[in-house]
């Protein structure tokens, strides 16, 4: 394939195909064609015999080229494999669409210090295991830095110490080696309904960008936990833009990252009974 790809990438290749599709051509006529001198001609249908996509028949004193179907039904069928794949995607896309809109609306009201106090966000989902099990995965160390990061970002650090004046902090990376790190204290912790903590994202030089009021609660509902996220913002900085913006994203897909761990948790756990 990636030699396809390849003796296409050319323009005059491309014109080549495209010509013999419509009939067998020689080397005299396609480079009259295309533009092209004959030895220049020749080495192209050369690259494009070795990639598959052209087969030459001797006629006397003639070489007349022929266009192979093989090698371009293959590209046609992977190049709709892509389609299908980013069709499939479309949601990224446009998850990065509306953080891009909201860093511009942002932007442009973010003309001092505390441009954001106040501003709230209420996050629910209903989630298929018991309020014991999500308290865990909010709690227990590992199993936080499971889902506790937006994706394609990976969690290197992760605490939340379920006790009044408990450690919470988070650190992840990007693609890129950049660092993002935020931390906090746990106000309120009553196992296993109720997390109320505040968490500072910090810039880096260490200095807080914004500082978040969260209020979890998780009760018993059918099927599982509903799961209600509370978050109200102070201490804003005009920095602190890109992060604000990029709240109602970042824990729409952290909550859908909670969700599908535990449902794998839950399949996992239904495979083999003795767990």
């Amino acid at each position: 394939m990636d030699a396809i790809v390849s003796a296409l990438g050319d323009a005059t290749r491309w014109r080549i195909v495209e010509l013999l599709a419509q009939w067998p051509r020689s080397v005299g006529e396609l480079a009259e064609l295309t533009g092209s001198r004959q030895p220049q001609t020749t080495k192209h249908l050369q690259t494009l015999a070795r990639a598959g996509l052209v087969t030459v028949y001797p006629l006397g004193q003639r070489r007349v080229y022929a266009v192979e179907t093989g090698p371009l039904t293959a590209l046609g069928d992977r190049l709709r494999e892509l389609v299908e794949a980013a069709e499939a995607h479309g949601g990224e896309r446009d998850v990065i669409a509306r953080y891009r809109a909201a860093i511009e609306a942002d932007a442009a009201v973010a003309d001092r210090d505390q441009w954001a106090d106040g501003r709230t966000f209420s996050f629910d989902r209903e989630l298929a295991a018991s309020p014991e099990v999500v308290w865990r995965h909010w709690t227990d160390p590992e199993l936080l830095a499971s889902w506790w990061a937006p994706a394609p970002m990976v969690a290197t650090d992760c605490a939340l110490e379920p006790k009044p004046g408990g450690r919470v902090v988070l650190e992840y990376r990007d693609a890129e080696g950049n660092q993002y790190r935020s931390e906090g204290r746990v106000h309120t912790a009553k196992r296993p309904q109720h997390l109320v903590f505040d968490l500072s994202v910090l810039d880096a030089a260490g200095a807080v960008s914004f500082t978040g009021h969260y209020d979890l609660a998780l009760t018993p509902a059918p099927g599982g936990t509903r799961l209600r996220l509370d978050l109200g913002i102070t201490k804003t900085t005009v920095e602190a833009v890109p992060f604000i913006a990029g709240i109602e994203t970042g824990w729409g897909q952290v909550l859908g990252n909670l969700a599908e761990t535990l449902g794998k948790a839950k399949r996992v756990k239904r495979k083999d009974p003795q767990s």
